[in-house]
């Protein structure tokens, strides 16, 4: 379910219970009476409501217009008018000494007919208003904190999902060029289809990256290109195992949260001086996505300031942030090979 449908019906399930309580705990509410008769009724219901404005008042405009601008001596203010308005207004309208034409639970025989002096009118009710009202403030000002807290981890996660694609784009482009590098030095045929792919990958990442979903069709075509470009700089194509199975159309996935366990296989998986084999599998025949990587241990000269498995790390915070409990991860590193199977719920 979104998250603003969810807070929608959360919202209104609480006005709901929170406007049940004076009815549930009148003494009216048992007996076959018309509640809305008892003028004791209508005055705490009355009551309520005004606390239910309160509450929002307070949660979605006097604490961002006057607290958190640290106007404190305003919103002080604003709360104690608050107060007295919620505690006058129900004993203006619904003064204590107004009888109805059929007194009912409510009305006990012998009580006075005459309406109470207004400071009593107004702090007779203190106690239990005052507690009310305190439970009202305390909790609109614990749920808007909270909410501005999430808020601010929110954008705090969505910055740093923003320098991890920062730091894991540049990768490519460096892997890509040297191989073009290569091809040219070679005058190889084949640089122009590699140039040809170079842009359509940077293409994508300049586009695409910054979205949260893109079609699965453009992300498989990003790897397709990845992979047809390392394969160039390979002697040996039987080394490498690659495929794609199923269909992409209509699916949908984080862009770029794929490609670093691909290009990790890789950075780490090739020595040409030894027997070194990739095979890459990607399923999309069900709602999930799925993706198993595995590479010999070779040899490779890495240099040190490249040696960090931040690529590897940093997918994997993407991953919590992105599909929290939507997907599965596991990573196998061995003597022997380096595994990786990948599951991402699509649907």
């Amino acid at each position: 379910m979104p998250y603003k449908l969810r807070s929608i019906i959360l919202h209104i399930l609480g006005i709901f219970a929170f406007l049940s309580i004076p009815v549930l705990t009148s003494p009216d509410f048992s007996s076959n009476r018309d509640m809305l008769m008892v003028s004791e009724f209508r005055k705490d219901f009355f009551s309520y409501f005004l606390l239910l404005l309160f509450f929002y008042a307070n949660f979605y405009y006097f604490i961002p217009k006057f607290y958190f601008p640290k106007k404190l001596f305003l919103y002080f203010s604003v709360i104690f008018i608050s107060y007295a308005i919620i505690v006058g207004l129900p004993d203006f309208f619904f003064p204590s000494g107004f009888h109805d034409m059929d007194p009912g639970p409510m009305m006990q025989p012998g009580m006075d007919d005459h309406p109470m002096p207004p400071n009593q009118m107004f702090f007779m009710p203190q106690g239990g208003s005052l507690l009310q009202f305190l439970l009202v403030l305390s909790l609109s000002f614990i749920i808007k904190i909270n909410s501005q807290l999430t808020e601010i981890n929110s954008e705090k996660l969505k910055a740093e999902v923003s320098y991890l694609k920062a730091q894991i784009n540049p990768h490519f482009l460096f892997n890509t060029l040297n191989s073009l590098y290569a091809l040219t030095i070679e005058k190889s045929d084949a640089a122009p289809d590699a140039v040809l792919k170079l842009s359509n990958m940077m293409r994508y990442v300049v586009s695409e990256s910054s979205n949260d979903f893109v079609p699965l069709e453009k992300e498989i075509n990003y790897i397709k290109d990845y992979v047809d470009l390392q394969r160039l700089r390979i002697s040996d194509e039987s080394n490498l195992e690659f495929s794609v199975k199923g269909s992409s159309k209509g699916k949908r996935i984080a862009p770029l949260v794929v490609i670093p366990f691909i290009e990790n296989a890789f950075k780490y998986g090739i020595n040409s001086e030894e027997n070194w084999h990739i095979a890459i599998a990607i399923d999309l025949s069900g709602d999930d996505f799925l993706l198993d990587v595995i590479n010999n241990q070779v040899h490779v000269h890495i240099p040190e300031e490249e040696a960090s498995e931040q690529g590897i790390e940093n997918t994997a915070k993407r991953l919590e942030f992105i599909y929290p409990g939507e997907h599965e991860l596991q990573i196998n590193d061995n003597k022997d090979n380096f595994q990786v199977h990948l599951k991402i719920k699509l649907s």
